[in-house]
């Protein structure tokens, strides 16, 4: 197997971590007949034999050129370079990063997903393709998510036949709150679509492995910001003035315990806060603070109330303190939550691909994904992609030390391949 000419941009063989040997040893699990490999169709089978160190070479290429959120120009130009090398025709989003781009032909449309950008922070795996970027890293898997989904593209447009359409859709800002997923939406990447699925990395799973869960996947997940206000005075005279210090304290300990009594409890809702910030000197009542946190839960209706309830709950806590207040509630993303008939067609393409050994069952989770906001408009499934190797300690998502098996990759590509088929002949 060889590098193909038709790969863009992507690092020579002088570079560590990319030479032939490097990349022939990740990829060589396909043709050894190991994870990933041997389940048809032949075209299928026969693309990723050709193909497998591209496949490599390309999530290499994204993980060392990390991009932050909408700003995922160099990976949404390699993509559009591959898919056209194949004869596709991909559409980049009005903003410049991000696309769709159709697959086969007729009425009936089934749409793959994938995100593209990274997060800010800095890599610390030591890898030899690792970010070449100060302060960005693939620390999420989405290098990965965007390589499968690539790969399963490119594998779906050798096929002679396809008993539908498959949209590929490749979405920027995943990372910030409301998420990319309403600008594809803006942009039409639902347009036709009938059924949509996507994959996430999971290291809590061994390389192998896909989960699957009917119901909430994810939660909803808010950003709530109270700004308060005070004339300020001296902590010994509190009473001639608003104890804004107080008020914060009161926020902090009273709204969680007071949510957690008027939403049900087994919606998995909870309120966290991450910072806090007042005053200077001790002696002195600040004149302002600020109070940030995530609201979250797993149930939908309860996310729809949620806005409202905080906003009452606050003015009655604030409002014996005398201090002032400026509440900005911004509502973040949706749950996930996938629909029985989808999970299990996607469970059919999962099967086909590795065999029924490679299901397991997803947990819950209380973080958020903009993939919610797709099922707020067609049904689907989400589902997670081991990625762990099974040796050594598990590194979490978010962590600087996140660290993917790449024959996650030959995995994901099987998987999504065959959801589609299965979703399109459903």
């Amino acid at each position: 197997m060889t590098v193909l000419d038709s790969r863009p941009e992507v690092p020579g063989e002088s570079d560590p971590g990319t030479s032939a040997d490097s990349l022939l040893a990740a990829a060589g699990t396909v043709a050894a007949g190991d994870v990933g490999a041997g389940r048809g169709p032949d075209w299928l089978d026969d693309w990723l034999a050709d193909r497998a160190v591209d496949v490599v070479s390309w999530r290499r290429h994204i993980h060392a050129h990390p991009e932050l959120a909408r700003r995922e120009y160099g990976t949404t130009e390699l993509i559009v370079r591959l898919l056209r090398s194949a004869g596709l025709q991909p559409r980049v989003l009005p903003g410049g990063t991000g696309l769709i781009c159709d697959v086969g032909t007729g009425r009936r449309c089934v749409a793959l997903r994938a995100d593209l950008d990274a997060l800010p922070l800095t890599e610390a795996t030591g890898l030899p393709f690792a970010s070449s970027v100060d302060g960005v890293a693939h620390a999420c898997g989405h290098d990965v998510h965007t390589t499968v989904l690539l790969g399963a593209g490119l594998a779906l447009a050798t096929a002679a036949e396809l008993p539908g359409r498959v949209r590929l859709l490749f979405q920027p800002a995943e990372e910030v709150m409301p998420g990319g997923a309403l600008d594809a939406i803006e942009a039409g990447a639902l347009d036709g679509v009938d059924r949509i699925f996507g994959l996430h990395c999971d290291p809590r799973l061994a390389v192998g492995r896909i989960g699957t869960r009917v119901g909430a996947l994810t939660s909803a997940a808010d950003l709530v910001e109270l700004t308060l206000t005070s004339p300020g005075g001296h902590t010994s005279r509190p009473h001639l003035t608003a104890d804004l210090v107080h008020g914060l304290g009161t926020v902090i300990t009273s709204l969680p315990a007071l949510l957690s009594r008027r939403v049900d409890p087994r919606s998995g809702t909870v309120l966290v806060w991450g910072a806090v910030h007042a005053g200077e000197a001790a002696n002195a009542v600040p004149q302002e603070g600020r109070l940030c946190g995530t609201l979250r839960t797993a149930d939908h209706e309860t996310w729809t109330m949620l806005e409202p309830l905080v906003e009452s709950s606050v003015k009655s806590l604030l409002a014996p303190t005398g201090v002032g207040y400026e509440l900005n509630y911004l509502r973040g993303v949706p749950p996930v939550v996938n629909d029985s008939e989808s999970t299990a067609l996607l469970r059919v393409g999962v099967e086909a691909a590795l065999g029924a050994g490679a299901l397991a069952n997803a947990e819950q989770s209380s973080g958020g994904e903009d993939f919610g906001w797709y099922l707020e408009h067609v049904p689907g499934a989400f589902a997670r992609l081991g990625v762990w190797s099974g040796e050594g300690q598990m590194r979490d998502l978010h962590q600087p030390t996140f660290v993917a098996d790449e024959r996650a990759l030959f995995v994901g590509i099987r998987v999504m391949v065959h959801a589609a088929l299965a979703a399109l002949a459903a």
